[in-house]
This record gives structure tokens, sequence and C-alpha cells, in this order.
């Protein structure tokens, strides 16, 4: 499988793969997939509704909600197209401007929803810890406008990807590793110097990790504060606050985290695992945040329960 556009053979179209040595399942694998996309962008659509349309939910908490919805939206609007074409539709092709722009807007949602996770916890640290001055400190202003910020500057951050990949030269490699593009997948393609790219992408891989590191700074914090709180019953109560917010950290950094390990420790691992890890990656995020948010926060799943009564 190779496209070459000029007499160097430089390439100009690169190919996706699904399951090596399992095509003859990808039509049987596409049936989940498309349940999975269609159950995600729902549930999304949903929350979005629910906070759109009911005042009371017009506070910073479940404007931070909005944001992470609205990112979990992205990530599986950016990946749909290719994954259903190669697992529904056998067609692995793509051209080289579109696997930048789609690495751009994974990338770029990715980034996005980590640093959301990020100031979520600091949302919850603050109602925790000054609860009195809370309403007062993150307003429905800041937080807006903390949103925007928190937008802007994932993109930012991304922005220099599609035109330092552009800038590259691929030659007689052009066949990806997975069912969508990554800016490390097509940077090991180039045949010229990639250094720049190499660089900037561990910088922007650190970002995320700072994400991380201030997240458990947050809960540190959280469980002092809630230590020194008297009664067991309020303990609970205050830390039942972030159960939702922990069950999205743990469901978005996990398969981070030990996709890096398998990568780095696991070399002798087969292939398909590589995928199937990666993909688990991009699909379960987006699925399961709704349904933990519908579950877990109350004040979610009752208006969720008052519009189908009330159709």
């Amino acid at each position: 499988m190779s496209t070459f556009n000029n007499s160097k053979g430089e390439v100009f179209t690169f190919f996706l793969i699904g399951l090596p040595g399992l095509e003859y399942t990808h039509i049987w694998i596409s049936i989940p997939i498309c349940l999975i996309y269609f159950v995600t962008i729902l549930g999304n659509c949903i929350i979005l509704f629910i906070i759109k349309t009911e005042s009371s939910l017009h506070k910073p908490m479940y404007y931070f909600l909005s944001m992470l919805a609205f990112s979990d939206l992205g990530l599986s609007l950016s990946s749909l197209p290719t994954m259903l074409r190669v697992f529904l539709l056998n067609a692995p092709r793509i051209s080289a401007d579109a696997c930048f722009a789609q690495q751009f807007f994974i990338h770029g949602f990715s980034l996005m929803e980590s640093s959301v996770l990020m100031i979520m916890s600091f949302d919850r640290f603050l109602a925790i810890h000054n609860p009195l001055r809370y309403s007062s400190i993150l307003t429905n202003a800041r937080a807006t406008k903390l949103s925007l910020v928190l937008t802007m500057t994932s993109f930012l951050f991304i922005l220099p990807f599609p035109f330092t990949l552009k800038s590259l030269t691929y030659c007689k490699r052009n066949l990806l590793s997975h069912s969508y593009c990554l800016h490390q997948d097509v940077m090991k393609l180039a045949c010229s110097d990639n250094k720049v790219d190499v660089i900037y992408g561990f910088f922007v891989a650190m970002v995320g990790m700072l994400d991380l590191v201030l997240i458990a700074i947050s809960y540190i914090f959280i469980l002092k504060t809630v230590s020194g709180i008297g009664s067991q019953q309020e303990q609970l109560k205050a830390l039942s606050t972030c159960v939702s917010h922990i069950c999205a950290v743990l469901i978005f950094y996990i398969p981070i985290i030990s996709l890096a390990v398998l990568y780095r420790f696991g070399k002798n691992a087969p292939l398909v695992i590589r995928i199937l890890m990666a993909d688990v990656l991009l699909l379960v995020p987006p699925l399961m945040n709704p349904i933990v948010y519908c579950v877990k926060t109350q004040q979610i799943r009752v208006r969720i329960l008052k519009k189908l009564y009330l159709k």
C-alpha cells in the first residue's frame, strides 16, 4: 500500500489500519463502535442541553461540566470519520492534509479535557475549603472567562503540530499504526529531520502531565481540609461531591498511563493489544463521562428524568 506523488517517491497519502490479522472481523467490530459513538454523542448532547436549558444549573461547576462534555463531543467527532471508514467501509486511505487536521483536533480536544479536569479539581477544592466564599470567588463570569481561556490555550499549544508535520518530507513509508492520525505516529514516518516535532511533542505531553500533577495536589489539599471537619458524616458528604470528578479523572488518565507504560516496557506485546488500548483511549472517556455524571450527580439526573417525564 503505497501512494507516491512525484519521481522522488514523496508520500502525500497515508493508510490507517484497523486490527492487523483480524480484518475479517472489522464489519462486526464496526457495530459496537457505531453504538459507542451514538451513545457518546447522545449522552454529551443531553448534558449540554440540560445545562443550557436549566437556569438553576447556570453555576461554575456545571459550566465546567459542559466544557467537559464539549471536549468529549469534539474528541468523538474528530475520530469518528476515519474509524468508521476503516472498520465499516474498509477505506483506510487518508490524505496528508486531512490527517494533519485530524490529529490537530484529537490532540486539541484531549489537552482541553485534561485542562478542564484540572480546573474542576480546583473548583471542588474551593467549594470544600471555603464554601461560604465560593460563590463570590468563582462567579459565573469568571468561570466563563476561565473556560474560554482553557479552550484557546489548549488549541494554541497544538496549533504548531499541523505546520511542523507539513514541513516534513515523507517517503516510502506511509502506513500508520492506528485507525486515526496522531502526531507521534505521523512524525515517525518522516524521512527528514524531525527534532523540532520530537521536542515540541514532548513539551505538550509534559503540559498534559502537569495537569495530572495539579489534580493530585488539589486532592491532597481536599483530603487535608476534609480531615479537619468534625463529624464523619460531614466528611463523607464533602467527599461525595468529588466522586464524579474522581471517576472522570481515572477514566481519562488510566488509559493514557497504561498505554505509555505498554509502549515503554511492553515492546514485545502484540500490536493488536496496543491498537486496542489506543482505541480505548479515544472511545471510553467520552462514553463514560456523561454516564458517570448522570448517575452520580443528582441535579443532572433529576432534570433528565423530569424532561423524560414531561415528554
